[in-house]
This record gives C-alpha cells, sequence and structure tokens, in this order.
C-alpha cells in the first residue's frame, strides 16, 4: 500500500485539517508527523492552545490516519528522522507548508511532493487555525523595496524611501521572517485583538517607542511599526532620521489588487540564531542612492501598473541592498533564488534577509507560491 506523509501542528483541530488528512489519504495510508510544543515555539513564538500530547491523541482518532506521532526534530524539517524510517511513497504539504527545503528533501530520498490546495469538504467554509484562534486582526507588513533606508545610518548619508504594504493576517508568518512579527507581537500586547481607534501615524509612534524603549542600543526601524498600522500601500521617505519626513500611502482597490495579483512568496529557511545583518557591510552614500532610486522605480511602476518595470526595480533594488548588506544572503539562499528568479520579473527576500520568504513578481502563477491580501482599512 502507498504510504502517504503529512505533517505540521494541528492546533484547535478543525474542519480544514481533516479535509486536508481525507485528500492526503486518497493516495494511500495516511502518516501524520505533529510539531513538538518546543517547535511550535521556535517558529511561531508562541505557545499552542493544546499541547502535543493532546493533538496527538485527536489526530490518531482519526478513521483516515493510518498512524501518528510527535516528530522529534526542530524547525520546519523537524520530520527528517520519521521520514527516513517510515519511507514514505508521498510528502503531502498546503501552499503555505510548501519549501524548498521539502523539496530538496524528498527528491533527494526518491519522494513524490504534492501540494494541496485547501478545498474544503462538501459545503463547509475553509478553515484555517489562524483565523479560529482569532489571537488578532491586527496586519503584519512587507517591506518591497528600499530597506534599510529607515535606518539612520543609512538615511544620514542619503535620503530615499522604504515601500511597505500592510497584509491581512490570513496565515501566521513565522518569526524571525521579516514581516515584522516582533512588533506586532508587541501590538498584541497592548491592543490585545484589533487596532484601536485613534490616528494611526501617532499609534504607530506609540508602538515605535515600546519597540524602543529608552536605552535601546540598536534602535529598530520606523518602517515596522506603520507598515503594520497605516493600511494599504505606503512610501515612507526618510532623510536624517528615524521617523520618515513624508509619508504617501495609496489605498484605492485599483493599486491594491494590481499588487495582489502579480506578488508571490516562496517559504525559505528560518534566519539563523546569531544572524548579524551587518556583518561585512560596506554602506555608502552612492550605494544608499543607488537603493533610492530603484525604490523610487518600484513606486512609480505599481503607480503605472506596469507588472514588468515593478519587477526590474525590485530587482534592482534588492541588489542595492546587498552591496551594502552582502550577508543578507546566505550560498543557501542564492541556490533557492535561482530555481525561482527565471519565472519572474523581479525578486527581493522579506525584511534584512537571511531567512523568511522569496518575494516574486511575476504576471503568471508561482508554483506553490503563496498569496497574500493587502490590508484596506
Amino acid at each position: 500500500m502507498t504510504k502517504v506523509f503529512v505533517s505540521g501542528c494541528y492546533d484547535m483541530l478543525h474542519s480544514g485539517h481533516v479535509a486536508f488528512f481525507e485528500e492526503a489519504a486518497t493516495y494511500g495510508d495516511l502518516y501524520v508527523g505533529i510539531g513538538s510544543d518546543s517547535t511550535i515555539w521556535e517558529l511561531k513564538n508562541r505557545k499552542t492552545i493544546n499541547p502535543e500530547n493532546e493533538r496527538l491523541y485527536m489526530v490518531k482518532a482519526l478513521r483516515c490516519v493510518k498512524d501518528a506521532w510527535i516528530n522529534s526534530g526542530s524547525g520546519i524539517m523537524d520530520f527528517t528522522r520519521e521520514v527516513e524510517e517510515l519511507k514514505p511513497d508521498i510528502f503531502f504539504v498546503n501552499t503555505d507548508g510548501f519549501t524548498q527545503a521539502k523539496q530538496d528533501f524528498c527528491d533527494k530520498h526518491g519522494i513524490r511532493l504534492i501540494v494541496s490546495q485547501r478545498i474544503p469538504h462538501g459545503t463547509l467554509p475553509v478553515r484555517s487555525t489562524t483565523a479560529l484562534r482569532q489571537e488578532c486582526t491586527i496586519p503584519y507588513r512587507i517591506e518591497l523595496g528600499g530597506g534599510w533606508l529607515d535606518q539612520h545610518k543609512v538615511n544620514a548619508l542619503h535620503p530615499g524611501p522604504v515601500l511597505v504594504l500592510s497584509i491581512e493576517p490570513d496565515m501566521e508568518f513565522n518569526h524571525r521572517s521579516g514581516m515584522a512579527t516582533s512588533s506586532r507581537k508587541k501590538a498584541i500586547e497592548m491592543w490585545h485583538t484589533s487596532i484601536p481607534e485613534g490616528d494611526r501615524v501617532e499609534l504607530a509612534k506609540v508602538l515605535f517607542c515600546v519597540d524602543n524603549p529608552p536605552g535601546t542600543v540598536n534602535v529598530s526601524g520606523s518602517q515596522d511599526q506603520l507598515g503594520i498600522l497605516l493600511p494599504g500601500f505606503s512610501r515612507l521617505y526618510y532623510d536624517d532620521g528615524f521617523w520618515p519626513v513624508d509619508i504617501a500611502t495609496k489605498t484605492d482597490n485599483d493599486t491594491l489588487s494590481f499588487i495582489e495579483e502579480h506578488i508571490y512568496l516562496v517559504a525559505l529557511p528560518l534566519r539563523k540564531n546569531g544572524y548579524d545583518p551587518y556583518y561585512n557591510a560596506n554602506i555608502t552614500r552612492a550605494g544608499v542612492k543607488c537603493l533610492a532610486d530603484a525604490t523610487d522605480a518600484i513606486w512609480k511602476a505599481v503607480e503605472a501598473k506596469d507588472a514588468k518595470a515593478w519587477g526590474l526595480a525590485t530587482t534592482e533594488s534588492f541588489k542595492a541592498q546587498l552591496a551594502m548588506f552582502p550577508s543578507m544572503v546566505s550560498p543557501e539562499l542564492e541556490e533557492i533564488i535561482a530555481k525561482y528568479k527565471d519565472q519572474a520579473y523581479g525578486w527581493k527576500i522579506s525584511g534584512a534577509g537571511g531567512g523568511g520568504y522569496l518575494v516574486l513578481i511575476s504576471d503568471k502563477p508561482i508554483e506553490n507560491g503563496i498569496r497574500i491580501r493587502a490590508c484596506r482599512a
């Protein structure tokens, strides 16, 4: 009999999980590897609602599951030992569970990787643990160009913009993935489930101060707080300071729909502990100007609804970042970028680099690419 393996957290078991298991079981006997409590803390920076033994009990009780266990490893690839022992024929994953590391692992071990499309059972609604948790409706932030220009040591040499998009929390992005997860966690600690009423820029200043209390040595850039608090697509212009001197925001549906239709994310390995983005940094006025100019080109391309120009400018912006901060990309990440770059007009990696998500700009679907929704209000 064909062996099928799936792996995940499966906290707050719901109909979406069951539909996923049932779909996977159509290919053969289903075996489930469950992430341990410590692994979920490492990946999501939060505790599970249900502890690992309870999650294991519920998954094993499903009639479509042949067997289940708690994975012994850690991180995204916490299942490697168990899979090598099981020797499955198929590894079944959701779109947001696909990573190049899993594909490479399957290729190495002769396993077929199949990606589910999250088809709900019958007339039941689409479910996700993130939605059911109702942890909060506070958005994440993705930087689409100019990253580093919100750092004073950078914009003191030459002014320029950072482009950020506020995105709906439809999925739970990994910790240390360049999606402003740390600032979002602080926002949740203050405001719990939603952004309070009030001027969003002033609220962002409050969050910036919470993120950077007195005595902070390495001040976090304000693109994180503004990107979370300001809906839509924003251009934050910095000139010799920690806070932008000008803010322009687009919340019209035409612009945001254009962005949504052309942007795809592919999960990368997690940023390693001890990662230092300033290692071997070479910050020059000329380099900062190149970054600023390329980022301005991104903004103009999005305004013109020109996906090709947007992609090309994105790659130029990313190259300008790398020229000043070469440690942003490891040989491992370079290999993954090489596999995808010919499928898109342009690319970059989320945040300061060292892991997270590969951001691709394309007018054609990227296989296994994650889609995002812009926050409109």
